[in-house]
């Protein structure tokens, strides 16, 4: 398989878990305020609100778990540009005083495991 085919491939998984993701926070009863939150430092899949609770939500999708688990994947540095594009969110939309959480939705195999409090600010 070539390198174009397999980066297709990469996207198409990755939008699929986004929506497996997005799907399950709205059964959980979240709101979706945004995704792919992007600004010049990082990026956020799903931005989601559950009463006063502002949930910022790094999605992982896999096909399988040979290599490590989804939610493994989420490394310091990943987790420091999720939390500056949360910062970005919050600045550009004037959030204050709300609570925040940084969760993670893993997906592998179509089976969707959700890690509330996954991550915090100070890392």
């Amino acid at each position: 398989m070539d390198t174009i085919e397999q980066d297709r491939r990469r996207k198409a998984r990755g939008k699929g878990g986004e929506d497996a993701a997005e799907q399950h926070l709205l059964r959980a009863g979240f709101r979706i305020l945004a995704r792919n939150h992007a600004s010049r430092v990082g990026e956020v899949d799903l931005i989601a609100e559950r009463g006063e609770l502002l949930c910022f939500v790094e999605v992982r999708a896999r096909a399988s778990s040979a290599v490590s688990t989804p939610e493994a994947t989420v490394t310091r540095g990943k987790q420091r540009k999720v939390v500056l594009a949360a910062l970005d969110y919050m600045a550009r939309h004037q959030v204050r005083d709300r609570a925040i959480r940084f969760d993670v939705v893993a997906v592998l195999d179509g089976e969707v495991l959700h890690i509330e409090n996954a991550f915090d600010a100070g890392m």
